[in-house]
């Protein structure tokens, strides 16, 4: 086969969205071991065209990226104009596979996308309203997917009974975790224990909760925040005992990961949660939200709050870090299940059966 694969996104710093696109077609192009071609491709900024090739250093695949003065106006543009089709850049191709900032027009071939969740949907005032006014137009053309994966069991109900589509088209891609995340190497050092979470600072992700929670804590332990800025409420993040420590590479990231005591993801809604699996998978003791859209990410190895409910943060908190021996050991062997190449044999299988 001839794979189309959109890596637009990555032209943007990396949060759970990139990571999965990279994540999975490293996956993809392992498991296709050269029996086929792929084809990296993106309209995109001049940033773009510096950052897309970093992100996708070291994966096997063709990249074909073409530069576009105002590239998000243009993508959306052609999206919903609907012509050209994608061929007339890339030549023919079996299939086409797109993400998050455009929905391409095709002549021919399979159609393919991955939805990562329907938060804009369920909650339209945690997400900016150029944020809706995108992923909504694309949730309407997964009625043209032959094939739309879903990063949880969870998001894969969520696209059947929310956008109707046909269950025999929804498969199940839950993500892998990077090499980069061991147990094994460096740790990072703040001066004493540390509770660590990792979040973009929206509404959704909550961190508010953790605030309160290291409050009634006490100066039991330093609450680390690492993430880029976001929108919307932020959390007050200046009190004593709270550090922010930037939106770290991936290197660094890992490092937090197993200086933590703990390792919190107080998210409101999930589609997988992927920091949950990076943190088991560096050997931290993790605490994750009660949401069920959490618990394939949580699995039996990590505890579990109330996302509403400080106390009760701060209650599995302190659990969480006596109990690290057990919860680290769960979590290694929880997080092991989870590659990306079972992501790209996941698409292949799809594709090869519809052809």
């Amino acid at each position: 086969m001839r794979i189309a694969f959109d890596v637009s996104p990555l032209a943007h710093e990396r949060t759970g969205i990139g990571n999965y696109i990279r994540g999975s077609l490293g996956g993809l192009a392992e498991a296709a071991d050269g029996r086929h071609e792929i084809v990296a491709f993106a309209p995109t900024s001049p940033r773009g065209l510096r950052r897309i090739p970093e992100a996708l250093d070291g994966i096997q695949v063709d990249v074909k990226l073409r530069f576009l003065p105002f590239a998000h106006f243009w993508r959306q543009a052609w999206s919903r104009a609907g012509r050209p089709p994608l061929e007339r850049f890339l030549g023919a191709f079996d299939v086409l596979h797109y993400s998050d900032w455009m929905y391409p027009p095709q002549r021919a071939g399979l159609r393919s996308t991955v939805i990562h969740d329907l938060v804009p949907l369920h909650h339209r005032d945690w997400v900016t309203p150029r944020t809706y006014t995108m992923h909504s137009a694309k949730y309407r053309d997964t009625s043209s997917c032959d094939t739309v994966f879903a990063n949880s069991a969870f998001t894969a109900h969520d696209v059947v009974e929310t956008l109707h589509v046909d269950a025999t088209r929804v498969i199940e891609a839950p993500p892998g975790v990077d090499p980069v995340y061991t147990p094994d190497g460096d740790r990072s050092n703040l001066g004493g224990d540390y509770v660590l979470t990792v979040a973009t600072l929206e509404p959704r992700k909550n961190l508010q909760v953790l605030v309160e929670a290291h409050r009634l804590l006490g100066d039991r332990f330093l609450l680390a925040v690492a993430g880029g800025e976001g929108w919307g409420e932020q959390p007050q993040l200046g009190a004593p005992g709270i550090a922010r420590v930037g939106r770290p590479d991936d290197a660094a990231l890992a490092r937090l990961y197993r200086g933590a005591s703990v390792v919190a993801y107080p998210s409101r809604f999930e589609g997988f949660g992927m920091p949950v699996l990076e943190a088991m998978a560096s050997g931290a003791p993790v605490v994750a939200s009660s949401h069920p859209s959490l618990d394939e990410a949580a699995g039996d190895a990590a505890l579990r709050a109330d996302p509403e409910d400080a106390a009760d943060w701060a209650r599995a908190l302190e659990d969480a870090a006596s109990r690290r021996e057990e919860l680290v050991a769960r979590g290694l062997e929880h997080a092991r299940r989870f590659t990306w190449r079972r992501v790209g044999e996941t698409m292949l299988d799809a594709w090869s059966s519809r052809r």
